[in-house]
């Protein structure tokens, strides 16, 4: 009988690797997406060295441009927090999008109709709970399907999504439109505007005390501790007395409570009104986050400020060295790439045919 041919390269997971070799691997990964980004900007006839530095003062070079690189940090972060625990516990939660506009909506309606009736000191506090609330009704939906009928939370979440943005068009042109036929939504009265600290609405405090919050909550608390080996094995759960269903749909709640509380931070704070793209991209950009945070609250702050600098130098760039916008979009998008890409080798070595296990190559 013939033998069966070793393949050329194998897989083998990694039992473990050095933390100092993990962050070398991760630097790596850093410096690669710059090279590469450089030989791009290269490309377009400007120098790779002058367009970074670019991109580095149009988001930090001034105080105004610090505030504003905080200010799209602040809504990346806090829904990374809010869809952590769902993927911890293997729920793929892709409706944070509709779960912030959902929140948008509720905290919108006590700012353009209560604002005369309730100081601001207790308005600010009932927009947040109301779009708290909201938030996590709407992401409890496909939690009850999932935990009742084992449906597909992937598409019912992204679904979700189309169906309250929906709803924001139709509030736009209807009820809440401001000028008859403009089919824009008032500002709100200063009193539903979140107050700023340090030139920056204070929406970041709030996101702050939710990272120490999650962290807690994820690492020392019973729930969390529920979270974590749901995610390892449903079977493990059952069989230890949980019940998966009712912490599914808790866990949930809470998501679409902290997404919901994005959704008022950013209509409060930001924009001051809603919009149908009150969302801006935030619930599906704001995965990216959690996975390169390996789900870690505190790592989710510096991955956060890195792409908002990104995203706020992009800006500069367009305007001071005539290189469109998209192209820093593609920078990000082989940074983001390499970092995740360099959790393979991580995780995982390569063995190529003729070495054993132990002389794998690490890569």
């Amino acid at each position: 009988m013939k033998e069966k041919k070793t393949p050329l390269v194998r897989l083998a997971k990694r039992d473990g690797m050095e933390a100092w070799k993990v962050w070398c691997i991760r630097a790596c990964s850093v410096v690669l997406a710059l090279l590469l980004g450089a030989l791009l900007i290269a490309v377009t006839g400007s120098n790779p060295l002058t367009a970074y530095g670019t991109i580095l003062s149009g988001a930090l070079g001034k105080k105004t441009a610090i505030r504003q690189t905080v200010k799209i940090a602040v809504p990346l972060l806090g829904c990374a927090l809010a869809i952590a625990p769902c993927f911890k516990m293997r729920f793929w939660n892709i409706g944070a999008e509709g779960q912030i506009t959902a929140g948008a909506i509720a905290a919108s309606y006590f700012a353009l109709f209560w604002a005369g009736r309730l100081p601001g000191p207790v308005l600010l506090p009932v927009m947040g709970l109301a779009g708290a609330i909201a938030g996590g009704i709407w992401a409890l939906i496909p939690a009850f399907f999932k935990a009742k009928w084992n449906t597909n939370e992937t598409l019912f979440t992204l679904m979700m999504n189309y169906i309250v943005i929906g709803l924001v068009r139709w509030l736009q042109g209807g009820p809440w439109e401001g000028r008859p036929g403009s089919q824009i939504i008032p500002q709100f009265d200063p009193s539903a505007c979140l107050p700023r600290v340090l030139g920056v609405h204070c929406g970041w405090i709030i996101v702050l005390v939710l990272v120490v919050f999650m962290h807690v909550y994820m690492r020392y608390t019973k729930h969390g501790y529920e979270i974590a080996v749901i995610g390892d094995s449903v079977n493990t759960a059952r069989y230890a007395g949980m019940n998966v269903g009712h912490i599914m749909m808790r866990t949930l709640f809470l998501s679409g409570a902290i997404s919901g509380l994005v959704g008022y931070i950013i209509a409060s704070g930001a924009n001051n009104t809603l919009y149908d793209g009150v969302a801006g991209g935030v619930g599906f950009t704001s995965i990216t986050v959690a996975w390169l945070s390996q789900l870690n609250a505190f790592a989710m702050v510096g991955i956060s400020l890195l792409l908002a600098v990104l995203s706020k130098g992009a800006e500069t760039l367009q305007t001071r060295m005539s290189i469109p916008a998209s192209l820093s979009d593609i920078i990000t998008g082989i940074l983001l790439f390499c970092m995740l890409g360099c959790e393979f080798f991580i995780n995982y070595r390569l063995i190529f045919r003729g070495k054993s296990h132990k002389e794998g190559v690490r890569s």
